[in-house]
């Protein structure tokens, strides 16, 4: 019989994701992979993942007894603080597992885990496993940069950056220095969230309209659970490194998000509590930073993707078809097929593809300033705008500007078929895969930033939150296949820096080049150094089996 590797992944499908491919990549070692999730997210697991003999799917219910079967206390309740609704549901979710767990413990004839792979958004979980002697492994979604980076700015406190100084981080490349701009981007307070209040039929983001989940996409546009998110009617909660709205954790644990600069980072909990760590990246992109966190942390630490679909990994050269990798709630104006036919009547190269993530973006007047910049630029573009985008924080009043969000009006009738405003759900993957494509102003989301890099396409950096301001940086200083869009990022920005930088990353074909080349790393298929990672994590589990 094959050894039990649980994974319990966060909510949100770019988390979803990349753990359902863990579950094949240990499935295909010989591991029976149990993928523990709630039962509100069963229709976001395809029916694919199903049908892997050596994957389980394990559903904890919606709603549990405060009090397990086995006897165990309710787990505490915070004592202050605002009222946290996801709090109830990650204790439902730690009541669940003690549960399952003391099951298999009570019944010799089944199997106990060798090990738990925990998101660490999750991570707080390690406790329940830790009872029953099962040893974890903290997972990250997003990419080993981020987290070097917050680590060696908590090591170097590097506060006292002037004007027009650079600072190196210990241990961290060169190209990594800190500038006071960087410091200032992690101070800026976090945008508001894209999501809000229901928004019309067919607009897909936020609070999609119920109906039946059909395909979708990861970190790119937008991406809901749509009837499939926790209870309470809130949305899924954000990522590593997002800093809107406040804790989501476990009992007793720290507010979670990104440290402010210079602070502990929160994942360093989580990786105390762990065997070890693995990342969604690879030595190709980012050896240096992997190496670094293994050094810090004094544990094994892989690189084990990128955890994208196998079709992802066989089609170069192909256009993708989403519709045909993923499961999600789409709600869009427009077919797979139209896109296609549009970017077909495009040269190659010609297009800015501009999306940012599902979760939290510009604001309205920024919006407004980017539709201002495209309508200027001149260049074929697609813009992905979600129902919601730009929405200020806090309860919104029916039939105000701040229900509705951002919404382009007019401008697909002054820019014509140069233009293709998406509303709701995008092909990411098509369009990125298309040959039309020149471009993608992004704002840096680490399963985006993975994907166009896989495909050669340069970026024009507008992070907005968190870990997406280290993607940006990784990518334009260290990969140097994009621009920033502006120098000053945590000011305002303007419609002349948009314009100038969506000329200077379409006209550079020195970084097209570069992002070319970058791509053909993943041109034979899955990272090498990933297989041989999840060979080593394979073998260091046996060890501890033993």
């Amino acid at each position: 019989m094959a050894n039990e590797i649980w994974i319990v992944p966060f909510f949100g499908q770019g988390h979803l994701f990349p753990l359902m491919e863990l579950c094949k990549q240990l499935a295909s070692r010989n591991f029976k992979a149990v993928f523990v999730i709630s039962s509100n997210l069963s229709s976001s697991v395809p029916s694919s993942l199903r049908q892997f003999p050596l994957v389980q799917i394990v559903e904890i219910p919606d709603e549990i007894p405060p009090t397990s079967s086995s006897g165990s206390s309710p787990l505490p309740q915070p004592s202050s603080g605002p009222p946290r609704p996801h709090h109830d549901h990650h204790n439902q979710m730690g009541v669940g597992l003690e549960k399952l767990l003391t099951t298999r413990s009570d019944n010799p004839d089944s199997a106990t885990p060798v090990c738990a792979v925990l998101d660490v958004m999750v991570g707080w979980n390690a406790e329940i496993f830790k009872k029953f002697g099962i040893p974890t492994v903290a997972f990250f979604t997003s990419g080993a940069c981020s987290a070097a980076m917050e680590y060696a700015m908590w090591k170097a406190q590097p506060l006292d950056i002037k004007s027009g100084e650079t600072r190196l981080l210990p241990g961290l490349p060169e190209e990594m220095a800190l500038t006071l701009s960087d410091l200032k981007q992690h101070s800026r307070e976090p945008p508001p969230p894209i999501h809000g209040g229901s928004p019309p039929p067919g607009a897909g983001a936020g609070f999609p309209p119920p109906g039946p989940p059909p395909s979708g996409h990861s970190d790119g546009p937008p991406l809901s659970l749509g009837g499939n998110f926790p209870p309470h009617g809130l949305p899924p909660p954000l990522g590593p490194g997002a800093d809107f709205p406040p804790p989501f954790g476990g009992p007793g644990q720290q507010r979670r998000g990104p440290p402010k600069p210079g602070g502990r980072p929160p994942w360093v909990d989580e990786a105390d509590r762990s065997i070890a760590l693995m990342i969604n990246t690879c030595d190709d992109l980012e050896c240096p930073f992997i190496e670094y966190l293994a050094k810090q942390i004094g544990k094994p630490v892989w690189g084990v993707g990128p955890l994208l679909p196998e079709q992802y990994w066989k089609s170069d050269g192909s256009i993708l078809r989403d519709g045909k990798l993923r499961t999600s709630n789409r709600r869009s104006n427009i077919s797979e097929d139209e896109v296609i036919d549009w970017l077909d009547s495009k040269s190659k190269g010609s297009v800015l593809y501009v999306s940012f993530g599902s979760e939290v973006g510009p604001t309205v007047e920024e919006f407004s300033i980017l539709a201002e910049a495209l309508e200027a630029s001149n260049r074929p573009f697609i813009w992905v705008v979600q129902s919601g985008s730009g929405r200020p924080p806090g309860p919104p009043h029916a039939g105000s500007k701040a229900e509705e969000g951002y919404f382009p009006h007019g401008l697909e009738e002054r820019v014509g078929k140069r233009g293709l405003i998406i509303h709701g759900w995008a092909p990411q993957l098509l369009i990125l895969s298309h040959p039309s494509t020149g471009g993608f102003l992004s704002h840096c989301g680490w399963n985006s930033t993975v994907e166009a890099i896989g495909r050669g396409v340069p970026f024009l950096a507008w992070p907005i939150r968190g870990d997406q301001h280290h993607d940006a940086k990784l990518v334009v200083s260290f990969l140097k296949v994009g621009y920033q869009i502006s120098d000053e990022i945590s000011e305002k920005i303007k419609k002349d820096d948009i314009v100038k930088g969506i000329e200077m990353l379409m006209d550079d074909e020195d970084m097209k080049q570069r992002a070319v080349r970058l791509s053909a790393k993943f041109e034979h298929g899955f990272p090498t150094s990933s297989v041989a990672a999840l060979d080593a994590f394979r073998d260091f589990v046996a060890r501890k089996a033993a």
